[in-house]
């Protein structure tokens, strides 16, 4: 039976050399390695594909699900210099910036929750978390393209593997591991592979819609004294209109401006931060919006500006084979409406490093990724609907099911009703935001490796039979 532990903060691995090699330094590949280290493993590799691991991005929320286990790792302070703790979000009507209502957050939230709620520009916390895993001698490799994985197993699907994994890089050699983590991203290729097991083709689909997302730097709104308070106030602002919303608030210390920009997708765009599209593109379908909309996006500069194709996955049938594992958007990507991308893949590297770590027998590797499931599956997957579900709120035309909405977010800024946003939402933050996942996974871990083992003592046994029966 696995040692027990009654803290998240104090985990010790009992393999502490278990081979664990990750799939990608995005920001889940490298908050799985920080994960792994802080709970005692030594002997992690990281590979990247890109030979640099470039500034790319705008803003990203920190939200307390996300800043708690970052606290936990120690790197959450390393992070503050570059953080703006957001003291509220005023949600405004698209054409004439009337306030329909807002959502108090810094310091509410952090009394709350224990965890503050900041924003930041996504390369200062890649960089942050960069320099945390290479300090920890987490061996971060990159120029490293790992082509294919083999799960080691038989082709049955989710059973335990025959022999350990391996994996293919780009300059053709196969190397093996204890365990594959994959946080490739959206195009993953071993999620397809994974997939082709269970008979299943990978497809993204499209959502409809697309984002730009743009920085303004705080001298561009200097002498313009209504756009300057925008970046110097610790305030988000969203925009909602028919077929689109805007999101903005400051960053990098309120020396810049970040904007998200939500619109119908023209269906040339990919799924890529570096798919371009020209400025005019951008400023046709606000044209209609609100003089400080339009204020805004007179500043952006005229070069190709950087658009996002929104695609999404249905739920797949299983996260694990083998011994290896998807995490964050490779198993679960998330639309942008209730900010939960990074949060949920953090989330994932969590719940990997507690149920890796309370093992002390390598057979129970595959065991171990069956309780990850259980505690972040289903969790996952309700977040990425939920995202999907603001986006139709968000983004109504303007009519009486408009006004509804309105109304409904005017009475929760009052308390008086929940939200159809439901990142303003007080229920949903409770139940997004409250939890903390790694020390839930404490607790439920020797329930779950007791049921766990069960169920694989049935599968099994009826595998066998099954076998027998038609003499294999």
């Amino acid at each position: 039976m696995p040692a027990k532990s009654t803290s998240a903060d104090n985990l010790k691995a009992n393999i502490p050399d278990l081979q664990i090699v990750i799939v990608g330094a995005g920001i889940g590949g490298l908050v799985a390695g920080i994960g792994f280290n802080r709970a005692g493993f030594t002997n992690i590799v990281i590979h990247e594909s890109a030979k640099e691991i470039a500034e790319v991005g705008a803003g990203i929320q920190i939200s307390p699900n996300l800043s708690r286990l970052l606290r936990r790792w120690g790197v959450l302070e390393d992070l503050r210099g570059y953080a703006v703790a957001l003291e509220k979000n005023s949600i405004r009507r698209y054409e004439n910036d009337a306030e329909i209502g807002s959502s108090p957050f810094m310091p509410q939230v952090e009394q709350q929750f224990g965890a503050p709620l900041w924003v930041v520009h996504r390369a200062d916390l890649q960089m942050v978390l960069l320099k945390a895993a290479r300090k920890a001698g987490i061996n971060v490799q990159t120029g490293h393209h790992v082509d294919v994985v083999d799960f080691g197993s038989d082709g049955t699907p989710n059973v335990s593997p025959v022999r350990r994994p391996r994996y293919k890089v780009n300059n053709g050699e196969w190397l093996d591991a204890d365990v594959i983590i994959c946080a490739d991203g959206i195009k993953s290729h071993t999620r397809r592979d994974m997939m082709k097991i269970y008979g299943q083709t990978d497809h993204a689909e499209n959502t409809g819609d697309a984002a730009y997302r743009v920085t303004i730097p705080r001298e561009k709104l200097l002498g313009r004294p209504e756009l300057l308070k925008l970046v110097d106030e610790s305030v988000s602002y969203r925009w909602i209109g028919p077929g689109g919303h805007i999101m903005v608030y400051p960053i990098r210390n309120h020396q810049l401006f970040n904007m998200v920009l939500l619109h119908p997708d023209r269906c040339d765009t990919e799924e890529s931060w570096t798919a371009t599209g020209p400025k005019s593109n951008m400023t046709k379908f606000y044209s209609s919006w609100s003089p400080t909309v339009r204020a805004l996006l007179d500043l952006v500069e005229d070069d190709e500006i950087p658009e996002w194709q929104l695609k999404i996955h249905r739920p797949l049938v299983s996260w694990i084979e083998g011994n290896v594992a998807l995490m964050g958007d490779a198993c679960h990507p998330t639309l942008p409406y209730v900010a939960q991308g990074a949060a949920q893949a953090a989330e994932d590297a969590a719940v990997l490093a507690v149920v890796l770590s309370l093992i002390n027998d390598k057979a129970d590797i595959h065991t171990a990724l069956l309780i990850y499931s259980e505690l972040r599956k289903s969790r996952g997957e309700t977040v990425v609907a939920s995202a999907s579900k603001t986006r139709d709120a968000l983004h109504l035309p303007d009519g009486p099911e408009q006004i509804r909405r309105d109304e409904a977010i005017g009475k929760a800024s009052r308390g008086e009703s929940n939200s159809p946003d439901l990142w303003g939402d007080r229920l949903f933050q409770a139940w997004m935001w409250g939890v903390d996942i790694q020390q839930q996974a404490v607790d439920r871990f020797e329930h779950l490796y007791r049921q766990t083992l069960a169920k694989k003592q049935v599968h099994s046994e009826a595998r066998r039979n099954f076998l027998q029966e038609r003499n294999f």
